[in-house]
């Protein structure tokens, strides 16, 4: 029974990640687009689904994994996240510099872009703390709040602005992986606060 569902939570993975990726793949905005522009599109897509994977691998949810081999991953796939957002950002600066200099200045006349660059932000922030967490070993308490308060930033303007676009990703696949990478991260985070908690009160 347990290797049963392990497959089938594995094969629900799978499809949370692919469903909406093959969705956008067959969307008719495609074919008015430049290649550079959809490669920043899909780039992401992938750093959305990333964002569900990442908190099944800091909690150690994913069966067959250990949970220090599924944070070690979990350190992996936050750079391959970091490198997706790039992608998106850069992308889009190649087709349209002046879209992306409002963005950053917060000028946009479209509201999900002030929400993708403040999730832009704070993923860079969070990848950044993130490698000052053995410099850090004396104050982990301090680390953790921190790290996790950005990426629950990351993820919520993530949605948000994932959300407010009306482009290549279906609707129905792309609101269900929003709603799932939010209930994974929050989830996590509770789960390792309760942790963290009993083993404060253990010391």
């Amino acid at each position: 029974m347990s290797r049963i569902r392990s497959t089938l939570a594995w094969l629900a993975l799978l499809l949370a990640i692919a469903v909406p990726i093959a969705a956008a793949a067959t969307s008719t905005l495609l074919e008015w687009r430049d290649p550079i522009y959809i490669a920043g599109g899909f780039a992401g897509i992938v750093a959305m689904a990333l964002m569900l994977l990442q908190p099944l691998l800091a909690g150690g949810y994913l069966p067959g994994l250990s949970t220090f081999g599924g944070r070690r991953i979990h350190r992996w796939t936050g750079s391959f996240l970091v490198i997706a957002v790039a992608v998106h950002v850069l992308a889009l600066w190649i087709t349209s510099p002046p879209d992306v200099i409002d963005a950053l200045l917060f000028v946009s006349p479209t509201p999900f872009a002030a929400w993708g660059v403040i999730a832009m932000w704070a993923a860079f922030a969070a990848a950044l703390l993130a490698l000052f967490r053995h410099r850090m070993r004396a104050h982990l308490r301090l680390w953790r709040r921190g790290h996790t308060a950005l990426v629950v930033v990351t993820v919520l303007g993530s949605v948000v602005h994932a959300m407010l676009i009306e482009g290549t990703m279906e609707k129905l696949s792309k609101t269900l992986l929003c709603a799932f990478v939010i209930a994974t991260t929050l989830k996590t985070v509770a789960d390792l606060r309760a942790w963290a908690g009993r083993s404060n009160r253990g010391a």
